[in-house]
């Protein structure tokens, strides 16, 4: 029989999917065990002999590897659980498996050194760790055995009454049987991701940022596992304070107060996620201090800022973290009130304005990002409420024959409303006005030729305007407009004043509406070359409204992180009468 049949034969009965609600999540399977709190999520820091004063505290967790320690942390009266630093010397490598008849010896004989040394029967086991997360299957031979000894090891392990953890150090692959193989893990075994994300990167990016990051690294370790069915109450996340450079952790930061800003970030990071996710457990790795890049004399206050943001009765870091040190334990965090999407500039963008606007546009994504940038874009160019009416008005006195009623019907054909509809209006005057600010360019001959020889059948004709208009030749209030840019009115009929996103203009004409191509090309030149650089106007804004919401990016708060994807909308794509 097939190696890769013999680990699908080893499953158990696929967990179904599903997701903890955060606020009545199931605590860990080894809740009320061994002396463990019946608490979710359950924190669980890596313990050192050294740090034990700075840990020994009610409600604290921490593993131990050895019996010294395991007396050490009894007399302390601190819980723990035991942390298995040898798994690759049980179960082998991806290359080079142990033998898998020896596997349940093996599970065996670990169960009874960590009954005795937890001195309880059903002992919690860390097993550190999976090595090849991340190989796609089809695997080789030698990984498939490979992940064989680990199910049938952990399956062991539960069958004598322990309960197993399975740290994991990179992104898993979970397609096809790989995926049925991490649900069998899970049937019998939690798994902690381990997610170290360096801390000179979190410090340079700064609370807001450096928060985000810490948050989608470790939702993005949840939802490897979560996406496949695997329910959130057997998944956990671990974050590293090692100070061996190049392995995630301080990794060089200094001064001590970045450092110390960087935990608390990390366990305010950790906080949310376990809240929003349901994970039962939150674990720490690198306190230990085996070689001299590990004998960092900061760890301590490192550990007591750890502490505290979790819960300030753990440790008094205000007093030991030194004057530098921010005890704000909501910096970069994100609060929204009740029905906030984000919070742009300090003003709410709501789930329900976003779920309007998708009844329209049919589209969560559009018609999020339509109202993020008007957002951004209104406190650079604001419109008045008055400006928007005149614009209203217009558009039903010349598209709708001043019919407020046929105008509403086609509002609710499209699956809009009239303050949908002002707020489009308001897109449109703000991007006329700052359009107006932006580069046109010079087109180049070769332009103006292309755009007349293309063109021929557009409609051109002779005004004379009381003021300057994008419409005319930059700067003239007289010359050739072309259809392509000016009002439609102004090619019928004679001498009007015409409502325009940019202010009501007096027009009169000089002659008859012509086609471009009847209008020799020196003449037509001046009005070809408005419209090219009207239109190229139009890139520019899009060039510029994309790098301002990009940018705004970075103060804007969002529930779950879920940020607005930076585009220009035009929102009047699906309301092509609103178009000014």
């Amino acid at each position: 029989m097939k190696k890769a049949a013999l680990v699908l034969l080893a499953c158990v009965a696929l967990l179904a999917p599903g997701r903890a609600d955060a606020a009545k999540r199931p605590a860990p399977a080894y809740a009320s065990t061994c002396g463990l709190p019946a608490v979710s999520p359950m924190w669980i820091d890596y313990g050192w002999p050294d740090m034990v004063s700075t840990f020994a505290r009610p409600g604290i967790v921490l593993t131990t590897t050895g019996a010294a320690f395991t007396e050490q942390l009894r007399a302390a009266g601190v819980p723990a659980v035991f942390f298995d630093l040898n798994f690759k010397n049980r179960v082998g490598q991806p290359s080079d498996p142990t033998d898998p008849s020896t596997m349940v010896d093996r599970a065996n004989r670990l169960f009874d050194y960590a009954v005795q040394q937890a001195g309880c029967p059903t002992p919690t086991i860390v097993e550190n760790e999976l090595f090849g997360a991340g190989l796609v299957t089809p695997w080789s031979d030698t990984n498939t055995t490979y992940r064989a000894n680990v199910l049938t090891f952990l399956q062991q392990l539960a069958s004598r009454g322990a309960h197993p953890v399975l740290l994991v150090n990179s992104p898993p692959y979970t397609a096809n049987e790989a995926g049925d193989w991490w649900r069998s893990v899970a049937a019998v075994s939690d798994i902690v991701r381990e997610d170290y994300v360096p801390a000179t990167i979190v410090w340079k990016q700064g609370a807001t940022l450096g928060g985000r990051t810490l948050r989608n690294a470790y939702r993005r370790s949840i939802q490897d596992f979560t996406s496949i069915g695997i329910e959130p109450q057997h998944v956990g996340v671990m974050v590293s304070f090692s100070t061996t450079p190049g392995f995630g952790g301080r990794n060089g930061l200094q001064p001590t107060s970045a450092w110390l800003q960087v935990a608390k970030w990390q366990a305010l990071s950790a906080q949310a996620i376990a809240a929003e996710t349901g994970i039962s457990s939150v674990w720490t790795w690198g306190w230990g201090q085996w070689t001299a890049a590990e004998q960092d004399p900061d760890k301590p206050l490192a550990a007591c800022v750890w502490l505290w943001t979790r819960d300030p009765g753990l440790c008094d870091a205000t007093a030991q973290a030194g004057s530098d040190f921010d005890a704000s334990r909501t910096e970069g965090q994100v609060r929204l009130p009740a029905g906030v999407q984000c919070l742009v500039d300090g003003r709410a963008l709501s789930n329900d304005a976003i779920q309007k606007l998708q009844l329209m546009t049919g589209d969560r994504d559009t018609a999020f990002t339509g109202l993020y940038e008007r957002l951004v874009e209104s406190k650079l160019a604001p419109v008045s409420g008055r400006a928007i009416l005149a614009a209203e008005q217009y558009v039903i006195a010349t598209r709708f024959n001043r019919s407020q009623t046929a105008y509403a019907a086609a509002l609710a054909q499209a699956h809009a409303t009239v303050q949908i509809a002002r707020g489009i209006l308001g897109d449109e005057l703000r991007r006329s006005r700052i359009e107006l600010r932006l580069p046109g360019g010079s087109p180049s001959a070769g332009a103006v030729e292309s755009f007349y020889t293309s063109y021929p059948d557009l409609l051109a004709r002779s005004v004379q305007a009381k003021k300057t208009t994008p419409w005319l030749p930059y700067g003239k209030t007289r010359g050739l407009i072309l259809s392509a840019l000016a009002p439609g009115q102004l090619f019928s009929g004679g001498a009007r004043t015409v409502w325009t996103p940019l202010g009501s203009v007096a027009v009169k004409p000089l002659g008859e509406p012509l086609a471009l191509g009847a209008v020799p090309l020196e003449q037509a030149r001046p009005a070809i070359v408005a419209a090219l650089r009207h239109f190229a106007r139009g890139e520019a804004f899009e060039r510029w409204t994309e790098a301002v919401q990009k940018k705004n990016l970075d103060s804007t708060a969002c529930a779950r992180d879920d940020l607005p994807q930076p585009a220009a909308v035009e929102l009047s794509t699906y309301l092509p009468f609103l178009r000014l």
